[in-house]
């Protein structure tokens, strides 16, 4: 089993305040790990850092994506490297479509801007299972979308994209039980044995979907326990403040 991604006490600060106090986590292909734990524990704080966000500042550790230094990586090329983060609060981007970014997405990683007739079909396979109609690859990216809609846009560029780690940042805030469920259901059929995704959420609702290899419980920016999905039941019957 190959080894995607090993994080070594990651530590990040934003404005000057502490977050991430410490991080180890390894990913391995083909595994799903969920991150939970209280609102302002760090965890889209560690999405963000993964992927480059300016606003945080790596204040020590070590992160190796496929052997190579991922802090070391500007943005763009820890995309092209395969890693994908898929945002708590998608932006609307005005006056460009939703094809023309999948597009555009695909050539920047693979070099080869994808033939339109097969691009289409695969898209719209994908949308099916979504329960997205086909029209919304000609709208402006997120513009106008609902809460729902966005989120499952942001699958659908999971889907195209293909990448070697997904991190999903609270994909199911804001969203109803029926797109809840289209969601996770289609997240868990884009995991093989040569990619993974990291989850982050603060409830275990999504386990009725979707079931985790490990479950990680981070608290004040530290992972403070690791294991199997016992651990979600734990927490859906004492909640967070037994780890504290």
């Amino acid at each position: 089993m190959k080894e995607i991604i090993n994080i070594k006490n990651l530590q990040a600060s934003a404005d000057g305040k502490s977050i991430l106090k410490g991080i180890d986590l390894t990913i391995n292909e083909g595994e799903i790990h969920l991150v939970m734990g209280p609102n302002g524990a760090g965890k889209s704080t560690l999405a963000n850092v993964l992927m480059g966000h300016p606003s945080y500042e790596v204040d020590g550790g070590e992160v190796a994506f496929f052997g190579k230094d991922l802090l070391d990586m500007k943005v763009d090329e820890r995309a092209k490297s395969g890693l994908f983060l898929s945002f708590q609060y998608p932006e609307e981007v005005p006056g460009i479509t939703v094809e023309n970014f999948l597009k555009t997405s695909i050539k920047e990683k693979t070099g080869f801007l994808p033939m339109m007739t097969r691009f289409r079909k695969d898209a719209h396979a994908v949308m099916d299972k979504l329960d997205m109609k086909h029209e919304y690859l000609q709208r402006y990216l997120n513009q106008g979308f609902s809460g729902g809609e966005k989120k499952k846009n942001e699958i659908l560029q999971m889907a195209m994209l293909k990448p070697k780690l997904a991190i999903l940042d609270e994909t199911d805030s804001g969203l109803d039980i029926d797109a809840i469920r289209s969601v996770y259901e289609n997240l868990k059929d884009l995991v093989s044995e040569n990619n993974s995704m990291l989850i982050i959420t603060h409830y275990n609702k999504i386990l009725e979907y979707i079931q985790p290899d490990f479950v990680h419980v981070l608290v004040d920016g530290k992972i403070v326990k690791s294991g199997t999905v016992d651990i979600a039941n734990e927490i859906d019957d004492n909640g967070f403040l037994q780890y504290k």
